[in-house]
């Protein structure tokens, strides 16, 4: 492995160094046992040792505090880390050890940039029931109106989150899952008008034009979003204003 990449490393001494002043019986039989049991994968030197990256330890300290201060065995809390890595934040209250970040659960506002924020989470379906609040019937009817769909292992991603706690309370206003195909029809409108707009940048060679063609994306969409925005004020202030 090259230097560069074990710079900044830590190695099981000073891993037991962070750790004892919370965890004095902390050992190195511990981190190895852990380590064979798959929660933890601190990376080899050619020698053979093992070193621990800053997320390393910390996801030490997530194993040994739900063993010691929730009386979790090892299957619980390996649910737990994957939760963990796909995108699910610890908590210390409440039912489940895990949730999605709230942040992530509310929409942006119409033309706000949240860039790549919730690009890696994944959920499965009780987790996005659990944490939108939306229910199981209008779950499966916006699916049907293609609105939300979960990928090929079962997850959803940061944008069915949205969709669902948008659709759960817009219910409370009356209105119905049937009148959210509109949504849909719509939306897809507008990407066809972003993909024929960046169509040309991939179609050009050279290593930047896909990297330009996300960027004008990216642009053209905040633009429609924009204009959406506006035409939808100005048409309800001339609805209710008069």
């Amino acid at each position: 492995m090259k230097a560069a990449r074990l710079e900044g490393l830590l190695g099981i001494g000073e891993v037991l160094d962070a750790l004892r002043d919370e965890f004095p019986d902390i050992s190195v039989s511990k981190v190895r046992f852990l380590e064979s049991e798959h929660l933890i994968t601190p990376v080899r030197t050619p020698g053979g040792y093992r070193k621990f990256s800053q997320s390393d330890l910390e996801r030490l300290r997530y194993i040994l505090r739900a063993q010691r201060d929730r009386y979790l065995p090892l299957r619980v809390i390996r649910e737990e880390l994957d939760a963990i890595d796909r995108g699910l934040q610890p908590t210390t209250t409440g039912e489940a050890a895990v949730r999605v970040p709230r942040a992530l659960v509310l929409a942006p506002g119409v033309g706000d940039d949240d860039g790549d924020s919730g690009a890696g989470l994944r959920v499965t379906r009780e987790e996005l029931l659990r944490d939108t609040g939306i229910e199981e019937p209008l779950l499966r009817t916006i699916e049907q109106y293609g609105l939300v769909e979960a990928d090929a292992d079962g997850f959803f991603d940061v944008h069915a989150l949205r969709i669902c706690h948008c659709a759960q309370e817009l219910t409370s206003f009356g209105i119905e899952p049937r009148h959210l195909r509109q949504f849909k029809v719509a939306a897809d409108r507008e990407v066809g008008l972003v993909s024929a707009a960046v169509t040309p940048y991939l179609r050009r060679p050279g290593s930047d034009s896909r990297s330009r063609a996300q960027d004008m994306a990216r642009e053209v969409a905040a633009l429609v979003l924009r204009l959406h925005s506006s035409v939808l004020q100005s048409g309800l202030r001339e609805t209710i204003d008069g």
